[in-house]
This record gives structure tokens, C-alpha cells and sequence, in this order.
């Protein structure tokens, strides 16, 4: 296993512990909804649990709901994606089931709603940030997030208002409310992480245009600009390679910088704006 997918794979366990934190100490003791798929497990299983005979985990219940989700994200977002957006799953599912469900702030429900949203959000921008997700809404969100290119948080906020509207009627709008807090906490803590939506602009010197622009055109599916520069101290021609990225896609961008030319100078500045062509989507793979 490379080095980067052993960090890949230390921020998925990671990721998946801070969801599980939230949910077992913060979300669920206070009955707080948490948002996406996650959220319609902690309903479902707290509907079975509190209407029928039966009951049944909140984990096992998210394993269940993220099968055809898998499916969805193997077609569109790649194998690699999937896989560890899966395996983030059956992570959480397993924390949840063996961490104690215990309240840390017994009676200050709207500390449990911020703590809790603001802990899970960690795990999911952390998790989204590595190229996978825990899976369910991310894999949606991640979808819409390519097609239109908008911040992530926007659509976890869009998507879960069925959660919110289905808490505050199946037990109380005071338990929406509180939902809709640790919504709002997650939404911005996302962004915070979460930036793919934000643009790079790459000034790459090299004295090697020809392999990294092949590097660059298999690693990052982006359309690349050659200008001819010359080094004043040294009078060496070179050429600038101009390329806009995400800031989602810099980590990829340093990798095929340091294996190809890693004497190139690069300058990195944030871009504003972009009009004409720019393609949304991205390798996740």
C-alpha cells in the first residue's frame, strides 16, 4: 500500500470515529437529528424502536440504506470512491454499535445539537477532502456538487429539510429546531473543509512541458496553457504551463509537480472568477 492511500484510508477511520462520537455522545442521547442518510437512520430506527415491538440499530440501519447508494456512486463517482466511502460506512455502522450510547451534556440539548453537527462535519469534510465520502448524502451531494459546481454545504442544507419537517412531527418542533442547529453548524463547518468548489490558478515554470503536461492531462482532466518563457538569470528557455484547478485537486497537482519536474517553479494564486469552458468533473479515482 502507498504512502497516500495509508493517509487516505487513516483519515476515512478517523473521519468515521468523529461521526460515530457524535452520534452515540451528543446527537442521539439528546434526540437531535443528524442530516442526510445518517439523519434517516437515527428516524427509522428511532420510529421502529419507539412505535413497533422491534428495534433495531441506527448503524445497521445506515449499512442497509447506503447498498443502493454504493451502486449509485460505482456508476458515476468511480471505483476507488466507492469503495472507500463503503468501507467508511461499515466503519461507522461498527463504532456505533460498539461505542456506548451516553450523554455527555444531559440536560443543554442545544449544546448536543452544535457539538454533535460541528463533530459529524469534521468527519465528513475531512472524509470528502481525501476523495471519499461516509457515504448516503455525501455521494448525492458529491454528484450535484460536480454538475454545478456549488458549495457542498448548500445541498446538505436543501436535501434535509424531510428530515427536519419529519422530526418535528413525529415528536416536536422544539426537537426540529434543535435539528435544524446542528444542520446549519454542519453545513458551515463542510464548507470550511470541504472546498472543491474553490479555483486555483497554476503558474508552473518547467524545463520539461512535454511530461508534465502528460502527467497533468492523466492526473487532473483539466485544459492547460503553454506559454514560452525564458529565466533572466539563468537565459534558459523554458515554457509556463498555465492550469486552473480546484482547490480540492492541489494535493494531486504537488504530487505530479514533485514525481515529474520537481525543480519547477510554481506560483499558486486564488482565482475569482472563470467564464467560458470549465469542466466541472474531476478524477476521484
Amino acid at each position: 500500500m502507498t504512502k497516500a492511500r495509508i493517509i487516505k484510508t487513516s483519515i476515512v477511520i478517523i473521519g468515521a470515529l468523529f461521526n460515530a462520537v457524535a452520534f452515540n455522545l451528543f446527537l442521539i442521547p439528546a434526540d437531535v437529528f443528524s442530516s442526510g442518510f445518517a439523519g434517516i437512520a437515527q428516524l427509522t430506527s428511532s420510529i421502529v424502536n419507539d412505535f413497533t415491538p422491534f428495534s433495531i440499530s441506527t448503524g445497521l440501519v445506515l449499512l442497509l440504506l447506503n447498498i443502493p447508494i454504493a451502486i449509485l456512486g460505482w456508476r458515476h463517482l468511480g471505483k476507488s470512491f466507492t469503495l472507500y466511502s463503503f468501507f467508511s460506512v461499515i466503519l461507522l455502522a461498527l463504532f456505533m454499535w460498539k461505542m456506548p450510547i451516553y450523554a455527555v451534556a444531559e440536560d443543554d440539548i442545544l449544546l448536543n445539537a452544535v457539538f454533535g453537527g460541528v463533530l459529524s462535519a469534521i468527519g465528513v469534510g475531512m472524509t470528502l477532502k481525501w476523495g471519499a465520502s461516509t457515504g448516503g448524502m455525501d455521494v448525492i451531494v458529491m454528484i450535484l456538487s460536480r454538475l454545478k459546481d456549488r458549495p457542498a454545504g448548500t445541498y446538505y442544507l436543501i436535501l434535509n429539510g424531510g428530515i427536519i419537517t419529519a422530526s418535528g412531527a413525529l415528536y416536536d418542533w422544539q426537537t426540529a429546531l434543535y435539528t435544524l442547529v446542528a444542520l446549519y453548524a454542519a453545513t458551515r463547518v463542510i464548507d470550511t473543509i470541504h472546498t472543491r468548489h474553490i479555483k486555483l490558478t497554476a503558474m508552473i515554470i518547467t524545463s520539461k512541458p512535454e511530461q508534465l503536461e502528460v502527467a497533468l492531462r492523466e492526473k487532473l482532466s483539466r485544459g492547460i496553457t503553454k506559454i514560452p518563457a525564458k529565466g533572466s538569470y539563468s537565459n534558459e528557455n523554458k515554457e509556463m504551463l498555465l492550469i486552473v484547478i480546484t482547490r480540492y485537486e492541489l494535493f494531486n497537482l504537488k504530487k505530479v509537480l514533485s514525481e515529474t519536474d520537481p525543480n519547477a517553479f510554481t506560483n499558486i494564486v486564488q482565482t475569482t472568477g472563470i467564464f467560458g469552458f470549465f469542466r466541472k468533473e474531476s478524477r476521484l479515482d
